[in-house]
């Protein structure tokens, strides 16, 4: 494994180090039992003292994240709660692998959100019968009739011009008044193209915190350093960011109904957002998926809409209200950047399946995206109030939540001592995932938080998820407190 170390942050060398490791052991880049290098090896792999290797080492090991063996060496710890599997008995002919680099610190989203359970909590998606597929399906068809060499031709590198004409006319509803750069496979590409434009080992990354994981998975992937900026309940705390000690190069934000909290960056925080960015010359990357899913009033329009500088790179995603499968994104932004971006997607796929970008934009053309999305918006804000009320009848006393004003996603608190990721592995006994709060810190996590998405599950499994979720809240809330009353002997 490659952990790349930078000398100029304010982060101590050892906590970047153990950071790094316990990032990869976290996103199942690192399984359980595996062996991990000798302090000295560590030390020379990382050109630091064998002192600052230990030190890595020893706080990985408070954390219980690794073990110690005696004679033996440094292992990553096996969980308790999990059972063995083959992958254990297969683990030593498989050694030699962790002796290739690899340039991977992190990757949580693919750990938490390729389950397979009956209630799936864990992903931000639309239960598939909420989504117009009957639609796009006959729209697939005829196009293929009519135009049957689609699947043999390349897309243009940009995105469809047909697609990119729609889109435009789309965004200038919110004020967005350009014509959009490019179609991406969703916002996720999106980001990704941005940072490989922009971002490389030892830059400055501002996100809040908790902030959306995969971005997190890309940021960390360019050997970005990373800062945190909180939210409370008007969004990103921007009134931080003059105090921050090192500048920075890009500010990831995802200002309506933030993933994974549900909070809305309020107008005038947006506006203090772009000012700070322009005085100190700074790209913000808006991360717009789910603006249209508000359940009271619209939200504020972007931070895009405001920008006379081109200071902003606005993503807007159809995935997730529209077609999953089809991977439709848009990335728009102004001025000399446009260049470098372009050539970046290029690299990246030499252009969006053209199939895909034709089956979206009938939809789009007609009024059925406006009807489709004021009707998801009411199925949407009718499972929220139901999993809201479920939470307030069935979940302890020390369960707290965020009531979300759009989006999918419920951000919920236990008590500190609650560890989510030990309770995933007792939910998915039952067939339920969620996606521990852990994942959305990409620095040292708080546990004792969970996302949980109300859209992705079936209207007849989300009562008896909801209930049997609560179950689990109770069961280890009351486990606590049984050992606090135990007399001491």
């Amino acid at each position: 494994m490659k952990i790349e170390i930078n000398r100029h942050s304010d982060i101590p060398i050892a906590q970047q180090i153990q950071e790094n490791i316990a990032d990869r052991i976290r996103s199942n880049l690192l399984e359980e039992g595996s062996k991990l290098p000798s302090v000295r090896k560590l030390a020379e792999q990382t050109g630091v003292s064998l002192m600052t290797a230990n030190k890595a080492y020893n706080h990985l090991e408070k954390q219980g994240l690794i073990e110690k063996v005696q004679g033996l060496g440094t292992y990553v710890r096996k969980n308790s709660r999990t059972s063995k599997t083959e992958n254990e008995k297969k683990l030593l002919s498989y050694d030699w692998q962790l002796t290739v680099t690899d340039y991977l610190p992190r990757a949580q989203y693919m750990q938490f959100n390729t389950g397979k359970e009956k209630i799936q909590f864990s992903s931000s998606k639309i239960w598939p019968n909420l989504l117009p597929n009957r639609y796009l399906i006959k729209e697939t068809i005829q196009i293929l009739s009519e135009e049957p060499y689609i699947l043999s031709t390349y897309g243009e590198g940009r995105g469809d011009i047909t697609l990119r004409k729609e889109m435009s006319a789309y965004l200038k509803h919110l004020k967005i008044a350009i014509e959009p750069d490019d179609i991406t496979n969703g916002v996720q590409q999106g980001i990704d193209i941005v940072a490989r434009s922009f971002v490389g080992p030892g830059d400055v990354v501002v996100t809040e915190t908790p902030t959306y994981s995969a971005a997190i998975d890309v940021f960390r992937g360019r050997g970005a350093s990373i800062v945190s900026i909180p939210v409370d309940e008007n969004g990103m705390r921007v009134d931080l960011l003059p105090s921050l000690k090192n500048k920075p190069k890009v500010i990831y934000t995802i200002p309506s109904f933030q993933n994974p909290t549900g909070t809305l960056l309020s107008k005038k925080r947006r506006q203090l957002l772009l000012d700070f960015a322009q005085s100190n010359e700074i790209i913000i990357i808006e991360d717009d998926s789910w603006s249209e899913i508000y359940f009271d009033s619209k939200p504020p329009l972007p931070i895009k809409s405001l920008d006379e500088y081109g200071h902003v790179i606005y993503l807007k995603g159809l995935s997730k209200t529209l077609s999953p499968g089809c991977r439709i994104g848009v990335m728009a932004t102004s001025g000399t950047n446009l260049n470098r971006i372009i050539a970046a997607k290029t690299i990246t796929d030499l252009g969006t399946p053209l199939l895909n970008q034709k089956a979206v934009l009938s939809f789009l053309r007609s009024n059925q995206m406006k009807e489709h999305i004021k009707k998801l918006r009411i199925a949407l804000k009718l499972r929220r109030d139901r999993v809201i009320d479920l939470l307030t009848v069935y979940a302890p006393k020390e369960v707290t939540w965020i009531l979300p004003k759009g989006g999918v996603n419920i951000w919920i608190s236990l008590p500190p001592w609650v560890d989510t990721n030990q309770m995933l592995f007792e939910a998915k006994k039952f067939g339920i995932s969620f996606l521990p709060g852990s994942a959305c810190y990409p620095k040292e996590p708080a546990m004792n938080h969970l996302r949980l998405c109300f859209a992705a599950v079936d209207d007849q499994l989300l009562e008896t998820g909801i209930k049997t979720l609560c179950k689990i809240f109770t069961a280890f809330i009351e486990e606590r407190n049984e050992e606090s009353n135990m007399p001491l002997v």
